[in-house]
């Protein structure tokens, strides 16, 4: 199992300063492997991601896109290897500070089946100090204005992706990481994405 990754730099990795500054490196990972239990998921990994830079992971089914992508948003600790992300150490505490200036959209859309999709924006702008303006500005950037008030579990599964997208159009992260980004989407939501 293998995958290719497109768009890596090979320059060395300075600290992260800022996000005005837009300097330093926004992902750095050296001899990175991720286990699970004693099954290797990924082995040897070395990346650097600049700003401004854009990365597509390719590869089969199980040759661990997912698992470097959760790794890149901090969901994952790294089983040996050095890393860093927005200038925190992957392996320490200090990964959890950065989480809210990453953007993560996964293969499950992160939606409280039970909330409506406004109701679920509202939640993570609520807990991130931004204004409700921004929930309905980023429903109506991705064709959802009109279905701010559903429940996440009525939505079809292209409704739900989209409202994920409403979410990084919301919170505006510093790095951006989409796992099958055009999964589920109608051809009109593939062109909002790219």
């Amino acid at each position: 199992m293998g995958y290719t990754v497109t768009g890596q730099s090979e320059r060395a990795a300075p600290p992260y300063t800022s996000r005005v500054a837009g300097t330093g490196t926004i992902a750095s990972l050296q001899g990175i492997s991720v286990r699970a239990g004693a099954t290797h998921i990924l082995r040897d990994i070395t990346l650097n991601v600049e700003p401004g830079e854009a990365v597509g992971v390719f590869g089969t089914n199980g040759a661990g896109k997912t698992t470097l992508l959760r790794l890149l948003a901090t969901l994952l600790k790294p089983a040996t290897g050095t890393g860093t992300i927005l200038g925190a150490d992957l392996s320490g505490d200090e990964r959890y500070e950065v989480r809210p200036r990453i953007g993560y959209v996964g293969h499950v859309p992160g939606l409280y089946p039970e909330m409506t999709l406004d109701e679920n924006l509202s939640f993570i702008a609520s807990a991130m100090g931004i204004d409700h303006d921004a929930v309905t500005t980023s429903l109506a950037a991705v064709g959802l204005a009109g279905a701010s008030d559903r429940r996440a579990e009525v939505c079809s599964h292209g409704m739900q992706r989209r409202a994920e997208f409403a979410r990084i159009v919301m919170i505006q992260p510093e790095f951006l990481l989409l796992d099958e980004p055009h999964s589920a989407l109608d051809g009109n939501a593939i062109d909002l994405v790219d």
